[in-house]
């Protein structure tokens, strides 16, 4: 096979591979709801979509939707801010897995300590809140009360088993001890309109952010689209030299 046809194979392959075609922009959500920005998170599957309003009254708010598979059916999800420092250990979270009647809940967690966790208020208001589960992947809902801020430390997890209502410790591979980082919320990329309403959210790809840093939703958008004008080009290149 000349070499001109196993570049337009691989390309072609690229393409439509689904490395190449899940990212946060293409997620939808069943109810309509749209977010300002959205990033996908550099480990465990995840992302988040997120909308910041520093000017909503009487304090500012940031709604989110975390999307994520659990690290099995039976396990659970957690998002969190931490209003001290870049882990876990401070973390308001929010955690979302299956009840034992199969109906699928979010409680929220202060995680004050390593070992076992208790459901308890944490230090951030919590407006909404409501979750789904949906082809093996949950999604988190959420509109929280925060202090005006242009960042702040974000935690993600996955865990495999819940207990009596109480979800077990998670792994501690690499990816697991990886979920944190800085969320920037004055970000003023804007994705287009939610589309049509679907069954459920679709998992996203996890493709580490520009910089080691968490990107918005407009970068992914510019990134797609130079590698598919590249894919393209190549394409169009290797049809020639057949």
């Amino acid at each position: 096979m000349a070499v001109s046809s196993i570049l337009l194979i691989a390309a072609v392959a690229f393409l439509f591979s689904p490395a190449a075609a899940l990212t946060c922009t293409s997620q939808t959500f069943s109810h309509k709801v749209a977010f300002t920005n959205c990033t996908d998170l550099p480990t465990l599957k995840a992302s988040l979509h997120w909308t910041y309003d520093p000017a909503a009254k009487p304090n500012p708010t940031l709604s989110i939707a975390f999307i994520a598979p659990p690290a099995n059916p039976d396990g659970w999800v957690a998002w969190a801010l931490n209003p001290t420092a870049l882990g876990m250990i401070g973390s308001q979270a929010l955690v979302a897995f299956k009840q034992s009647n199969g109906s699928t809940v979010v409680k929220t967690y202060n995680i004050s300590a390593y070992g076992p966790i208790s459901e308890s208020k944490i230090s951030y208001e919590v407006l909404e809140k409501s979750a789904e589960y949906s082809n093996g992947v949950f999604t988190i809902f959420a509109k929280l009360v925060l202090p005006e801020a242009e960042e702040v430390n974000q935690v993600w997890q996955v865990g495999a088993s819940v207990k009596d209502g109480v979800p077990l410790k998670h792994a501690f591979s690499a990816d697991n001890l990886a979920s944190k980082g800085t969320l920037q919320l004055t970000s003023r990329s804007v994705l287009a309109p939610a589309p049509a309403p679907t069954p459920s959210s679709t998992s996203a790809a996890a493709l580490p952010p520009q910089n080691g840093k968490n990107g918005a939703g407009s970068s992914r958008v510019g990134l797609s689209g130079l590698v598919v004008c590249g894919v393209l080009g190549l394409v169009g290149a290797s049809i020639l030299m057949l």
